[in-house]
């Protein structure tokens, strides 16, 4: 079963995220994972929820997501993003 990574992020250091937003794509592909939605700037429809902007990755599976997040080579990349935005996390499975 698929599963995506949806995450909501506010820039506060672009320079220093453009690093991250060039590098990181190869370890998505690494563990099999695409994007579906780039640094877009939603729409909010309903609710209180503000993001300026989203990105949801699918991979093929929750351990392909789990083991993008976990892979040690990504860390210091996944630090900078830390370091350079506030940024909040989600990681659900899809439908069959």
């Amino acid at each position: 079963m698929k599963a995506y990574l949806v995450l909501d992020l506010t820039v506060h250091d672009l320079s220093g995220f453009l690093e991250y937003a060039q590098k990181i794509p190869a370890f998505i592909a690494q563990h099999g994972g695409r994007y579906i939605v780039k640094g877009e700037v939603p729409a909010v429809m309903e609710g209180d929820w503000t993001p300026e902007r989203v990105v949801i990755i699918e991979f093929p599976s929750n351990g392909d997501a789990r083991a993008f997040l976990a892979d040690p080579s990504a860390q210091t990349l996944f630090g900078l993003r830390q370091a350079t935005t506030t940024s909040k996390l989600l990681l659900v499975d899809g439908c069959e």
